[in-house]
């Protein structure tokens, strides 16, 4: 796979022309620093303002796809009935006539749209046992004096009003109360999110100081860095409010993973400026030019991957990948833009200040373990071997968890209130079935008998058992039969035993599924339940494609790049060990991972840390074709990749540890714990596995590559220890 002497003729011309534009522009990016950092600054102002106007959405299920019959219920319920969410209050050790009275200023409150009691049906005169005994008991605990009040929405679940509705309500009802349902696990995640997100920058930014401290040649440096990729970070949070609105875990994630994945550039972009004043001294204009120059090539071409691994989120039928993967992707494309064009004006300003700020970096140079590493290669082959089988074992079995309310912790309010429903009424989900209002009293009736036998089903309501073959419909209130029917559909509840995403309850789900198309082939089950068991089968499906999307996408660039079919297996295989060592521990230690975690980790892990194995196959490619025999060649790669892939890794696990350990949503928490710690994963894998790769399948690698045989056959380099190159005339 060598290229011919014309064509190699013609690439090289190629590659000075692009230079030389990349040169001009650096120049162009050099003389107009001022006008620059200014129309920088300048577009903060409506950065800021769209980053404050962009809507946050909590509802997790709401990125399920439309089109399913989950979602298309949840449309007609709130379109038919106008109800869009409801909850139920717990109410202990009250009088009737109190709850009474709070039941009426529930109702009274603004996107309230009804609140039911039995006050609602009877007067207070008549005694509650009248009622049919199933509905009595799914409203009534005797031994526990607590009562339900359902309390109807009538806008969505995720709403502004449903969640404003909800904190009114809470100051109205007593300590006695609780406010279950998801619409309130909604509004604490809200009130929790928004408390904790601006800690996770601080904490970011703090972590990410260390470490560029401790790695650095400046004290000053660092705050650079991070005041640039701040503006990127600006920019790409206020461009969001094109998109309408933006969910709470990218809204929580973005600005520390777009921190970790984008500091590399700042750092080449530093260290090309260095080398580039050496050749320029005393100019340092025209050597930033060229740094510029360096950075653009090499920024871009290591962001492709980045990019991609994101791009692949936005194939998830479950859309919550759309939303992080294009805001992500964006985040990254910014962070380039800004490396070349707003931290140079910044150096270039500052210059004086980073230079009486200069000192040795306080960690030494690590390139002296390349040959211990090359040395102890078929020691680190067989590690690999023996364990490469349990990882991947253990991440194929890692359990996962899909109950979003359990992503929580138990003190707030909803969690509270979820524990005590279950405590006084042994009440789980709750179905909802749309059925055609055309249905028969009889069927409707002998639908709803035929699903109380069903195990685990506590009772089931409908507008013809409310009040039992007694009494006639006309006696229920009109809001009551309006809440139940419509000129379409009717309403009926389900009470289950089961909680929300077990097994369970997804096994009831099918079974009222077929109950109910017995009677009614159009009639739809929908709920927290119904939803959640289409979001794990969903996920399901999503998983293996975005893994397969993204592994074929970065392996088709990594194969363009190099010009060759076998270091893309080499490349990918490298990560995608490191992947599942990552997602494996959580087996073998007993951790259950929430199911977003399981699904976009991988991906991002492998776009976002393949770039360490780049660098160093870059290095082992310049060194062969430069005629070093493969050890040497690997080593001396080793050798030079090795301070940049360590302070690359401590970067992205600085900037995703802190959140980790703080967030008390474990959605987040688990996320950015299992980030920080791929990225260790992967700079070890990187540092030991791939060198050990190079040197077993280097015959493979140099046949089937272009650019990896020397050039000059008539001289070898070797590697020597003090990192110079030897010559050998052959």
């Amino acid at each position: 796979m060598e290229l011919g002497n014309k064509q190699r003729v013609f690439l090289e011309l190629l590659i000075r022309k692009e230079r030389k534009e990349m040169l001009n522009i650096g120049k162009s990016i050099v003389k107009f620093r001022i006008p620059i950092l200014i129309i920088s600054l300048a577009l903060l102002i409506p950065s800021a303002i769209g980053y404050f106007n962009t809507r946050v959405n909590y509802d997790i299920l709401s990125y399920l796809p439309k089109d399913i019959e989950t979602m298309k219920g949840q449309d007609i319920l709130l379109n038919d009935f106008g109800t869009g969410a409801f909850s139920l209050v717990v109410v202990e050790n009250m009088d009737p006539k109190d709850i009474s009275n709070m039941r009426q200023e529930i109702a009274n409150i603004p996107h309230v749209k009804d609140a039911i009691w039995y006050d609602s049906i009877m007067d207070l005169s008549i005694p509650m046992e009248l009622l049919p005994s199933d509905i009595y008991e799914f409203f009534n605990n005797k031994s526990q004096d607590s009562t339900l009040v359902a309390v109807l929405y009538d806008t969505s679940m995720s709403a502004d009003e449903t969640m404003k509705a909800i904190g009114d309500m809470r100051k109205v009802v007593s300590k006695d109360c609780f406010v279950s349902g998801m619409a309130a696990v909604v509004t604490d995640t809200k009130n929790l999110s928004d408390r904790e997100t601006p800690i996770y920058v601080i904490l970011a930014v703090i972590l990410a100081v260390v470490v560029l401290s401790l790695t650095m040649d400046s004290f000053i440096i660092p705050i650079f860095f991070l005041l640039n990729i701040g503006f990127s970070v600006v920019y790409n949070m206020g461009s969001n409010i094109f998109f309408g609105q933006i969910s709470y875990i990218t809204q929580a994630l973005a600005a520390v993973l777009q921190l970790g994945v984008t500091m590399d550039y700042s750092i080449f972009l530093w260290h090309s400026y260095q080398d580039e004043q050496k050749n320029y001294s005393g100019d340092n204009k025209l050597a930033m030019a060229h740094a510029i120059a360096n950075a653009i090539t090499s920024v871009v071409g290591s962001s492709v991957t980045t990019i991609a691994g994101f791009i692949a989120l936005c194939f998830m039928s479950f859309t919550l990948g759309l939303d992080l993967g294009v805001v992500m992707a964006k985040g990254v494309a910014l962070g380039v833009i800004s490396c070349v064009t707003i931290l140079p004006s910044m150096i270039l300003l500052f210059n004086g200040i980073i230079e009486k700020t200069k000192h040795k970096p306080i960690i030494p140079d690590l390139g002296k373990i390349a040959p211990f590493i090359v040395k102890f290669r078929f020691v680190i082959l067989i590690l690999f071997l023996l364990i490469v089988g349990p990882a991947y074992y253990g991440q194929s079995h890692t359990e996962v968890y899909y109950d979003l309310a359990g992503t929580l912790p138990e003190s707030l309010d909803s969690i509270a209130a979820n524990k005590k429903l279950d405590e006084n009424f042994n009440m789980g989900a709750t179905h909802m079935i749309l059925a055609s209002s055309d249905l028969t009293a009889k069927d409707a009736k002998d639908m709803i008998s035929e699903i109380k036998t069903l195990d685990g089903v506590k009772t089931a309501v409908g507008v013809d058992s409310i009040l039992g073959p007694a009494f006639p419909k006309e006696f229920l209130a009109a809001d009551i039969l309006d809440n139940l029917v419509s000129d379409k559909y009717q309403l009926i509840l389900v009470s289950s035993e089961y909680k929300v995403a077990s097994d369970e309850v997804n096994a009831q789900c099918g079974q009222i599924k077929d109950v109910i198309s017995k009677y009614d082939d159009k009639a739809m089950l929908i709920g927290e339940a119904s939803c959640t068991k289409d979001l794990i089968e969903i996920t399901n499906t999503d998983f293996n494609t975005v893994n397969a999307v993204s592994i074929g996408v970065i392996f088709v660039i990594i194969m363009f790049v190099f010009k060759s079919i076998s270091i893309p297996i080499v490349l990918v295989s490298t990560i995608e060990f490191a992947i599942f060592v990552n997602m494996g521990i959580p087996y073998y230690t007993h951790t259950t991972l929430p199911f977003v975690a399981s699904i976009v980790i991988g991906t991002i892990q492998l776009g976002s840390t393949v770039d360490y194995a780049i660098l160093m196959t870059n290095k082992y490619k310049v060194n062969r074709a430069a005629g070093m025999d493969k050890k040497g060649a690997v080593t001396d790669a080793l050798a030079g990749s090795v301070q940049s892939i360590i302070v690359s890794a401590l970067s992205f696990f600085a900037s995703t540890f802190g959140v980790g350990l703080y967030s008390k949503i474990d959605m987040i928490s688990a996320l950015c714990s299992l980030m920080a710690r791929g990225a260790l994963i992967s700079m070890v894998v990187v540092l030991t596995v791939l060198p050990t790769f190079f040197m077993v399948f280097d015959k493979i690698i140099i046949h089937t590559s272009m650019g990896f045989k020397p050039k000059n056959r008539e001289v070898k380099l070797t590697y020597s220890q003090d990192s110079s190159l030897e010559t050998q005339h052959l």
